[in-house]
C-alpha cells in the first residue's frame, strides 16, 4: 500500500479552499439574518441610551457636544461605567458588563450619527464693552518670582476682616489690607475651603487630599486656631474623605454640640457627609448622599421649621442642585431643585433674591471643561433661575461665557440692582481672552450690560471672593490666579498662555460713588 504524499503546493491550495469555505458559510449565515437598517439602529440606540443613561444621570442629548468628542471621549467613558471596554478602537464587554455588545454598538451608532460635527457658539445680543467700568486693579507688592501662582482657595473672614488664601503647594496664607501675605500653616494637601465658627479665630479647613481626579480617599476636615502664632493647635474632625472640597458648621441635631457637613467631590465615587459630634467630642461620619461631585454647600432653615438644612451643588455625572431637609431625627430628606446634563460642568451657585420678592433665586454657572469633551460649549455661562414659589425655579436669564467657573451677585455700583461678577477658568483664551473676567452690570430688572475688564494678562482666575478689603464701605472683587498650564488645563492647541504666572491674587478695587 502506497502512502499518499501531499507536497507544499497542494497544502497551500487546500488552505485557501478551507478559508474560502469559511467565508461562504459566514456570508450565508449573514444573508439568513440581515442586520437592521441604519434608521432602525439609530432608533434602537436612542431608546437604549434613554434606558441605560438615566440610571446614572440625566439623559444626554447628542447635540450637547460634537461628534469627535462623543466618539473619542465621552462614549468610551460611558462604556466603562457599564463594563464595556475599548481595545484598539473596538469595544468589548467583560463578564461583569451591564449591557450586551449589540445594544452598546447601537448606542454608539446613535450618538455618532446624530451629533453635530461642530458646536455653534452664540454671539451676545449686545456686544460686551471692554473697559474698567467702576474698577481699578491692585496687586501684591511682593511676589515670589520663582514659584508659580496656584491659588486653590480664597475666603474673607468677616469676623476678623482678614483674607485667607491657599495654594496647590499646601500653603495657607493670610493677607493684610495692603496685600502683603504671611504663611500661617503648611498642610499635607491643598486647602479648598474654609468656614468660621462663632469665634472669629477658629477656622474649619477642608483639605482635598488630591487635586488630580483620582479615586483616593485622603481628604480631611481640620479645625485650626487662626490666632495661635505657632499654629500647633489642630483638631482633625474627619479624614479618609474622597477629595473633600467644602465644609459647613452647625448644630444640626440640636444637642448643643457643633456638627459639620462636608461635600466630597471624589471622582467616580464621592459623597455628602454629616460629621456628627459625640458627647466625648469625637465625630461619627454619617452618609447623607453617595452622589459624586459635591462641590459647594449652603446651610440655612429653608423650610422654616426651626431646623437647619443644606443645599449642595453636585458637578460630576448626576449634576444638579439638591436640598437636604433636616428630618429632626439625625438625617435628611432630599429634594432636587435643579438638574443638569452630565456634560454641563456645573461650577458654582448662589442663593440671592434678584427680583426682591422675598424668595431666594439661584445664580448658577457651568463651565468646567477639563474632562472628556474639551470643546467650547454654547451652554456654558451664567444663569439666573427665578423662584416661582415653593422652591420651584424657572430660567429667566442666560449669558454665555466659555468655561465659566464662578459668579457672585452684589450691588457693586450701589444703584439698588444686583450686578454679577463672573470668572472663566476655561475661557476662549485663543480668540477671546477678555472673557476670563466679566462684570455684568444690571441697569434694570433682568437687563445687564457686560463689561469685560482688561485683566487677562494678570492671571488665570480659578477662585473669586467679594469683600470690602480696604474698608471703604464698597465691596471689592478679589481674584485668585491658578496659572499652571499642566496636562488637561489648556484645551486649545497651539495656544501659548501669556498671563502672569506668579501673582497669586489681584484686587479689583471698587470706585463706585455711593448714592
Amino acid at each position: 500500500m502506497k502512502v499518499l504524499k501531499i507536497n507544499s503546493s497542494s497544502k497551500l491550495v487546500l488552505f485557501f479552499i478551507s478559508i474560502l469555505l469559511i467565508v461562504i458559510i459566514v456570508i450565508s449565515c449573514n444573508n439568513n439574518n440581515q442586520p437592521p437598517s441604519v434608521q432602525s439602529q439609530i432608533a434602537n440606540g436612542k431608546a437604549l441610551s434613554q434606558k441605560y443613561c438615566i440610571n446614572c444621570h440625566q439623559w444626554p442629548d447628542p447635540g450637547l457636544i460634537d461628534k469627535k468628542s462623543w466618539e473619542l471621549g465621552v462614549l468610551p467613558a460611558m462604556g466603562k461605567q457599564l463594563g464595556v471596554k475599548m481595545f484598539m478602537g473596538q469595544y468589548f464587554c467583560d463578564q461583569k458588563s451591564n449591557i450586551n455588545i449589540s445594544d452598546w454598538q447601537n448606542i454608539v451608532s446613535y450618538y455618532k450619527s446624530i451629533a453635530p460635527i461642530t458646536l455653534k457658539i452664540p454671539v451676545p445680543a449686545i456686544k460686551p464693552i471692554s473697559d474698567w467700568s467702576i474698577f481699578t486693579i491692585d496687586t501684591p507688592k511682593a511676589v515670589n518670582q520663582h514659584l508659580p501662582a496656584m491659588t486653590t482657595m480664597m475666603s474673607f473672614n468677616h469676623k476678623n476682616n482678614v483674607l485667607y488664601t491657599a495654594d496647590a503647594a499646601n500653603n495657607f496664607y493670610k493677607w493684610s489690607a495692603k496685600l502683603s501675605s504671611s504663611l500661617i500653616y503648611k498642610f499635607d494637601s491643598p486647602v479648598t475651603g474654609i468656614s468660621y465658627l462663632n469665634e472669629a479665630n477658629t477656622g474649619v479647613v477642608t483639605c482635598i487630599g488630591n487635586l488630580a481626579p483620582v479615586n483616593l480617599n485622603k481628604g480631611k476636615v481640620i479645625l485650626i486656631d487662626l490666632a495661635n502664632s505657632k499654629h500647633k493647635k489642630l483638631q482633625i474632625v474627619a479624614d479618609s474623605l474622597p477629595r473633600s472640597v467644602q465644609t459647613v458648621a452647625a448644630d444640626f441635631n440640636k444637642d448643643g454640640l457643633m456638627d459639620y457637613v462636608t461635600c466630597a467631590f471624589g471622582h467616580d465615587f464621592g459623597g455628602l457627609y454629616l460629621l456628627e459630634q459625640n458627647p466625648n467630642h469625637s465625630f461619627k461620619k454619617i452618609i447623607i448622599s453617595k452622589i459624586a461631585g459635591g462641590e459647594q454647600l449652603i446651610t440655612g432653615d429653608f423650610n422654616n421649621d426651626g431646623w437647619l438644612d443644606i443645599i449642595c451643588l453636585f458637578a460630576q455625572a448626576d449634576e444638579g442642585i439638591r436640598m437636604f431637609l433636616n428630618n429632626h431625627k439625625g438625617g435628611f430628606t432630599t429634594q432636587t431643585l435643579l438638574r443638569f446634563p452630565s456634560i454641563y460642568g456645573s461650577s458654582s451657585f448662589q442663593l440671592v433674591d434678584f427680583n426682591h420678592d422675598g424668595k431666594p433665586d439661584i445664580l448658577y454657572t457651568c463651565g468646567d471643561n477639563s474632562d472628556y469633551s474639551k470643546v467650547l460649549k454654547p451652554y456654558h455661562g451664567v444663569y439666573i433661575f427665578t423662584n416661582q414659589g415653593n422652591w420651584n425655579f424657572k430660567q429667566t436669564f442666560f449669558y454665555h461665557i466659555n468655561g465659566c467657573t464662578k459668579a457672585i451677585a452684589n450691588d457693586f455700583d450701589h444703584d439698588g440692582n444686583l450686578d454679577i461678577a463672573a470668572i472663566a477658568y476655561f475661557a476662549d483664551f485663543k480668540n477671546h481672552p477678555s472673557e476670563g473676567f466679566t462684570y455684568l452690570q444690571q441697569t434694570k430688572p433682568n437687563t445687564f450690560v457686560a463689561h469685560e475688564i482688561p485683566i487677562s494678562k494678570y492671571g488665570r482666575w480659578l477662585t473669586m471672593e467679594v469683600a470690602d478689603i480696604d474698608n471703604d464701605g464698597k465691596d471689592d472683587i478679589i481674584l485668585g490666579n491658578f496659572s499652571t498650564t499642566g496636562r488637561g488645563l489648556v484645551n486649545q492647541k497651539g495656544y501659548i498662555p501669556n498671563w502672569n504666572k506668579h501673582i497669586p491674587i489681584v484686587v479689583l478695587k471698587n470706585n463706585a460713588t455711593i448714592q
